[in-house]
């Protein structure tokens, strides 16, 4: 009798579910804003946010700089400066007005109003060490991931720390869960995801994924019960919270040193990532292999030469049929790409 081990089972039904991928969505580029050719200084950006309304789009990274766009059409608006190189941004989802946080090189999260185009609050307890990402909750709390190894929570209406767990690795990622119950996920450069109970983090995780093979740099809920990890070994995975079972993984994109952005659209079941072969990739959540895969036009072979990578995605959900993926590059250029489900 042969036997079948664990692992070869898994790989066969990786393969079966790959073979049966289908895409049902039709994606074209709708609208581009180049780098700015004038320039000298690294603008490789590291996060593109859309707004809750969906009518702003916000850009950041190394240029020290969070350039807003309005978005039907995508048009440029102004920029305001930060102290610091940025690594992430998030949109606060309730403020008293257009509120969007970073988090920076030098250890701060700030909170920017964007009308007033001015910052409103600052928080540097990670000790100046690189803050690489920021989130809020549905309810509007705060929370933040550094190289400090912990990460921490706040209510941006007051000042102390509510909660901070520490990991003992670099925390890459945080994220709330803003769907399925009181959740917050860390993904680490120990190669593993955590996720807390928010209403008392300080018990320990309640789950612990283990299973990408480098630093684990995105997680993302996906809205069904479900996380979606993401690492420089070049895989994303689907793990379900309940059980911890991994329930399948993502290849065909290039990752092995950079932070290439991923983003879920809970609604759509779809992930969105860039990748260091200057593409960007969609999966369904269904299927292991990528549905739709599309280069990211406009670099000069001198670019392609110093190995420009698609470093940020965000999605922006028009309805259930329509939506927009928006990618950021290591030069600065933003890409938007509109989906329409097929008929």
């Amino acid at each position: 009798m042969n036997y079948t081990s664990p692992e070869e089972k898994q790989q066969e039904q990786l393969e079966e579910d790959s073979s049966q991928a289908r895409c049902e969505w039709d994606f074209s580029i709708s609208a581009a804003v180049p780098r700015n050719p004038t320039t000298n200084a690294s603008d490789v950006l590291g996060a593109v946010e859309v707004d809750p309304s969906g009518r702003l789009l916000a850009t950041g990274g190394l240029a020290r700089k969070i350039r807003i766009y309005t978005l039907d059409p995508l048009r440029y608006e102004f920029y305001i400066c930060t102290p610091a190189k940025l690594s992430s941004l998030r949109w606060r989802p309730n403020p008293p007005g257009c509120h969007v946080a970073s988090g920076d090189y030098d250890g701060v999260v700030t909170e920017y109003d964007v009308e007033r185009r001015t910052p409103v609050s600052e928080r540097d307890e990670h000790g100046g060490r690189r803050v690489w990402s920021v989130d809020y909750s549905a309810a509007g709390l705060g929370a933040s991931g550094s190289d400090d190894g912990t990460a921490q929570m706040w209510d941006p209406r007051c000042g102390p720390v509510l909660s901070a767990v520490r990991v003992g690795a670099s925390v890459c990622c945080v994220e709330f869960d803003k769907t399925d119950g009181p959740y917050i996920a860390l993904g680490c450069a120990d190669r593993r995801a955590y996720v807390y109970d928010v209403r008392n983090m300080s018990s320990g995780p309640v789950s612990v994924f283990a299973g990408h093979e480098k630093t684990v740099t995105y997680v993302r809920f996906d809205g069904r019960g479900r996380l979606v990890t993401s690492g420089t070994d070049g895989r994303h995975r689907l793990w379900e919270l309940a059980s911890g079972k991994e329930v399948r993984a993502y290849r065909g994109h290039a990752n092995a040193r950079s932070f290439v952005g991923m983003s879920v659209w809970r609604s759509g079941g779809l992930i969105g990532c860039g990748s260091e072969s200057n593409e960007v990739f969609v999966y369904d959540l269904r299927w292991g292999e990528p549905i739709w895969v599309q280069s990211f036009a406009g670099r000069t072979e001198e670019e392609e030469e110093a190995k420009a990578f698609v470093s940020a995605v965000c999605w922006r959900e028009v309805s259930e049929d329509e939506c927009a993926l928006l990618a950021g590059g290591s030069d600065g250029m933003v890409q938007v790409y509109a989906g329409r489900r097929k008929v």
